[in-house]
């Protein structure tokens, strides 16, 4: 079992929840991240310190007597009840909303930005595993989709972008860029939609320059905020976390600096 550090464990100097908007909660097994835009809802984002532990187990950590809903993730947009998924084989989906209460829906990664999503007036909920396909796929437009359709209010609606890699770190081929470009694009006068939706991406902080003839750094946590805000979930309704999963290399697996196929979990249990 890994040693129980304090938070933020490479962190010596600060204090013990320095990041605005984000706790550490410290339970028996060790501390996962909480957005405090979602504290009504029993949530957290793991680190390596519960390396080898599966959802299964961390649903403890969160809460007593929860369901347990995974997928086999595919970088995709499809967004499946979480029902369908309780039991081997995983289905094939990236996110997961709920169709009742006690469920908890987890997601993976290890780069990719987790997002959980939580409506406070129905108490319904749903996770998404959003790497720069799965924002080119609308996965977490569809999971929004799918929760209105189910009853929550998009209007209440509270979104949690965990830690994920940075832009500056995440050096992409232009293509890439021009597809989750694509996915932001809305139709209206003026310049070609995805020609607007590039210039969007560069004032939120999204696309950053890149040396490299042909490359672009993109901070895909902050093109999910901005895909976020093209369903009407302003800003303020968005907790999007500092910690870059390539730099925090004590809290964080992370593929892009490693090269390793380990993961964190992150999970969210619905209420209704």
């Amino acid at each position: 079992m890994a040693e129980a550090l304090e938070p933020p464990f490479d962190r010596p100097d600060a204090g013990f929840n320095d990041l605005p908007g984000w706790t550490w909660v410290g339970t028996y097994g060790g501390h996962y991240l909480q957005c405090d835009l979602l504290a009504a809802f029993e949530h957290g984002f793991f680190t390596r310190q519960w390396q080898g532990r599966p959802p299964e187990e961390l649903a403890g950590a969160l809460s007593a007597g929860v369901s347990v809903h995974r997928t086999r993730q595919v970088h995709g947009g499809t967004v499946l009840a979480a029902s369908a998924a309780d039991r081997e084989p995983w289905p094939e989906a990236d996110g997961l909303r709920s169709d009742r209460g006690g469920q908890s829906l987890w997601v993976c990664g290890a780069d990719c930005t987790p997002v959980l999503i939580a409506d406070p007036a129905s108490g319904r909920v749903a996770s998404c595993h959003a790497g720069w396909r799965g924002v080119a796929a609308r996965i977490v437009p569809a999971a929004i989709e799918g929760l209105v359709a189910d009853g929550a209010s998009r209007d209440r609606l509270v979104v949690a972008l965990g830690p994920a890699v940075a832009g500056f770190r995440y050096q992409v081929e232009r293509s890439v860029t021009l597809q989750v470009a694509a996915a932001m694009a809305v139709e209206g006068s003026g310049p070609p939609p995805e020609e607007r939706a590039l210039a969007d991406l560069e004032r939120c902080g999204a696309l950053l320059p890149d040396p490299a003839p042909g490359r672009d750094r993109l901070d895909i946590r902050r093109a999910t905020a901005l895909q976020l805000e093209g369903q009407g979930i302003g800003p303020e309704r968005i907790g999007l976390c500092p910690l870059c999963t390539v730099a925090e290399t004590a809290l964080f697996h992370s593929w892009r600096r490693d090269g390793v196929r380990a993961v964190q979990w992150s999970g969210v249990v619905s209420q209704g």
